[in-house]
């Protein structure tokens, strides 16, 4: 897993709606919340993908976005984005580009790591967590970073 400090790397990917998006332009400025997550539509995945989804008012507010990135193909996201009504960007890593460059591939390369990003406009990994079974520490990650733009703004 890529280390806080390190910048990092831009990769381009097809979103849920089959578009390209690269990773310096989804920052756009912004700080992004960056989270790669094994599979669409199973148990963990979805529960993260709600918690991140009932959030997303804050994490706005904050002046942070969120992606998502798994190996599924966009026509999964689009599904698993409508079925959930998740308000944010899900990427595909069908040939793990990013998923490998993060250093969050499965043992023997077999899966995908549960891994959260913080990551500053110019791509500076400022804080990340890695926890595959522990979902509910993503959700602590993200509102930590929640708390910590608010008291910076306040």
């Amino acid at each position: 897993m890529l280390a806080i400090g390190e910048r990092a790397p831009d990769f381009a990917l097809p979103d849920q709606d089959g578009r390209e998006q690269r990773l310096s332009q989804l920052l756009n400025g912004q700080a992004l919340i960056l989270y790669f997550y094994p599979a669409d539509f199973t148990p963990g995945c979805t529960k993260e993908a709600c918690d991140l989804r009932d959030l997303h008012t804050q994490i706005l507010s904050a002046g942070l976005r969120v992606v998502g990135v798994s190996p599924q193909p966009p026509e999964s996201h689009r599904r698993f984005r409508d079925q959930h009504g998740l308000p944010f960007t899900l990427l595909s890593d069908v040939d793990k580009i990013a998923i490998k460059a993060f250093d969050v591939d499965g043992p023997l390369g077999i899966g995908v790591r549960r891994a959260t990003f913080l990551l500053d406009p110019q791509r500076q990994i400022i804080d990340a967590v890695l926890a595959d079974l522990r979902i509910s520490r993503h959700q602590e990650f993200v509102e930590r970073a929640i708390a910590a733009r608010e008291s910076r703004s306040a």
